[in-house]
């Protein structure tokens, strides 16, 4: 029996993106992958999110490399319509939306390309297993 096909197009949450160097060799060799223009800009808060000057600097040149890298994929109005549809499904498994504004668009826009959603935390997209196809490394 032949194992499934690996996706070639992926999306990567922004934990990938942080520890990229420890998890890179698990992504699919040949895979074409992007990431939301929502990580980037997590990333790039992450930047200003620390008074430490080593760690500031660190999350500079990390968050160079990542807009080097790949490819942001727009949170567009598209995008903004399949994140209502998101909070609708974490309701309902008890969880406040608000507090996954960031997860959930992210979700969104995999969702939104018909991408798996590679991630080092797959209980922040709990409950959008249906719909998400959520790969944790």
């Amino acid at each position: 029996m032949s194992e499934p096909a690996v996706p070639r197009h992926v999306l990567l949450d922004t934990s990938v993106l942080i520890d990229y160097p420890e998890v890179h060799q698990t992504l699919p060799e040949d895979a074409e992958a992007a990431i939301s223009a929502i990580s980037l800009a997590e990333l790039a808060a992450g930047v200003h999110a620390t008074k430490d000057a080593v760690r500031k600097a660190q999350r500079q040149l990390q968050l160079q490399w990542v807009v080097r890298s790949f490819a942001p994929l727009p949170f567009d109005d598209e995008t903004a319509l399949v994140y209502g549809s998101l909070g609708l499904l974490v309701e309902q498994i008890g969880r406040k939306p608000r507090r996954r504004v960031a997860d959930l668009q992210i979700a969104a826009t995999a969702l939104q390309h018909a991408l798996p959603l590679y991630t080092r935390n797959p209980d922040d997209f709990k409950g959008l297993g249906p719909l998400l196809n959520v790969i944790p490394v």
